[in-house]
């Protein structure tokens, strides 16, 4: 389906955003809804409630909920106050550097931290496997323990670069 499908009743503006942010959280291997919200949140003049967000992209109440949960956690939107209103309504971070920051520190670093502990329990796993095994297994932890390793260097100098 086209990225444009779900998106009728928006604007041409309001589309191509919706469509931009789709293929951006699709690399990523977020959901399409992610990036449907976040698009509309983004483009709007005004903030954006549930209700907007279900009937401007033609998701399901359940998609749109959780796509708020998700972007929440990202920090990528925040609860705006309406006075009168009852609804909860959403602004987006505009702040990239931020977003970048935050999705490094709350997703990227938990990996590799984790990452870390699953090699070395690999490495002692590998210590258990039959004799004939043990190079093919020695070389495949070094390969990725390497891979690690520069991933636990790049990630604190991307995140240095990105708040410079």
């Amino acid at each position: 389906m086209d990225d444009h499908a779900a998106v009728k009743e928006l604007t041409e503006l309001e589309a191509e955003t919706v469509a931009m942010f789709v293929r951006l959280v699709q690399v990523l291997g977020l959901p399409k809804s992610i990036g449907q919200i976040y698009g509309l949140v983004y483009i709007s003049p005004e903030p954006v409630s549930m209700d907007d967000i279900t009937s401007r992209l033609g998701i399901s109440l359940g998609s749109a909920s959780q796509g708020l949960r998700q972007l929440r956690a990202l920090k990528a939107i925040r609860v705006a106050y309406i006075p009168g209103q009852r609804k909860d309504h959403y602004l987006p971070e505009t702040e990239f550097r931020k977003l970048i920051s935050n999705f490094i520190d709350d997703q990227l670093r938990p990996h590799i931290e984790v990452g870390q502990q699953a090699i070395d329990h690999m490495e002692e796993l590998s210590s258990k496997a039959p004799a004939e095994h043990a190079e093919h297994y020695r070389t495949r932890i070094d390969k990725l323990r390497r891979l690690h390793n520069i991933a636990g260097r790049v990630t604190p100098a991307i995140a240095k670069f990105i708040n410079f």
